[in-house]
C-alpha cells in the first residue's frame, strides 16, 4: 500500500489531482521496468555479480553515481551493440505501469522518465509506453562494439530534478501538480520537489527519506492518491 509519514486530511487535500493537467516523472530501472538494464548488460559481459553489487550500493547512496556508472560501463567494453536488442526483449514493464500511463494521458497529464540507464533501450521503452518525455545516458560504440565509455553528460540526481522542473514549466503547470516516482537515492531530489513524491519499492535510505512509500509492485496504485 501507499504510505505517508503523517497522513491527514490537510496533506491529502494538497496532493495533485486528476481533475487538471499534471506531470508524472519516474525512474526507469526497477521502477518503470522490473529489471536494471546495466545489470542485464553485465550478465551478458560475464561480470553480472560485480556490476550488480556496484548498482545496489550506488542506488542506496553509498557511492558517487557518476563514478559508479563509469566504473560499470568500463566493464562492458567489447560487448557487441546487438546486445541492446537482447536486453530490450528480456525486460518487462512493472505491473500497473501502462495502466498508470494510459490513465494519466486520459486526464490530460503527461508522463516522462529520466534514467541513469541508456537511450539504446529507453528509447524503445518510451515508444512502447507512449511516453511524452525521456532522458537517459548514451553509450559510446565503435565498429559495432561498446568502448566502455559514456557519451556526453551523465544523468544524475540534479538532471532528474531539473527535468521535472523544466517539463512542468514547459507545460505551464505548478509543481504542486507533479508526481515523481523512483527507487534510488538519485531520485530523492525530484521526489522531494514534486507535489507527490513516491519511493517505489525503494532502497532503505530512500524509504527512510521519502514522504510517501509504495511497497507493492503495482504502479497503478499511485492513482489512489490522485483524486
Amino acid at each position: 500500500m501507499l504510505e505517508q509519514e503523517t497522513p491527514n486530511i490537510a496533506s491529502m487535500a494538497s496532493l495533485p489531482t486528476l481533475s487538471t493537467p499534471g506531470l508524472l516523472v519516474m525512474d526507469v530501472d526497477s521502477t518503470l521496468i522490473d529489471e536494471e538494464v546495466i545489470d542485464e548488460l553485465g550478465v551478458a559481459a560475464g561480470v553480472g555479480e560485480q556490476i550488480a553489487s556496484v548498482t545496489a550500493r550506488a542506488m542506496n547512496g553509498e557511492l558517487d553515481f557518476r563514478e559508479a556508472l563509469r566504473a560499470r560501463v568500463a566493464l562492458l567494453k567489447g560487448l557487441p551493440t546487438t546486445i541492446f536488442d537482447e536486453v530490450y526483449h528480456r525486460v518487462h514493464f512493472t505491473h500497473g505501469a501502462l495502466e498508470l500511463i494510459d490513465t494519466l494521458h486520459a486526464h490530460d497529464w503527461k508522463v516522462g522518465v529520466v534514467s541513469g540507464g541508456f537511450h539504446e533501450v529507453v528509447d524503445r521503452l518510451a515508444a512502447d509506453a507512449h511516453l511524452d518525455y525521456w532522458i537517459a545516458n548514451r553509450l559510446e560504440a565503435a565498429d559495432g562494439r561498446l568502448t566502455g565509455h559514456v557519451l556526453g553528460d551523465i544523468v544524475t540526481k540534479d538532471t532528474k530534478l531539473e527535468s521535472l522542473r523544466a517539463w512542468a514549466a514547459r507545460m505551464g503547470i505548478d509543481m504542486a501538480q507533479t508526481v515523481a516516482v523512483g527507487d534510488g537515492a538519485n531520485d530523492l531530489p525530484m521526489i522531494h520537489a514534486a507535489g507527490l513524491g513516491v519511493a517505489f519499492c525503494a532502497k532503505p535510505k530512500v524509504q527512510e527519506d521519502a514522504p510517501h512509500r509504495l511497497n507493492e509492485r503495482d504502479l497503478a496504485k499511485i492513482l489512489d492518491y490522485l483524486k
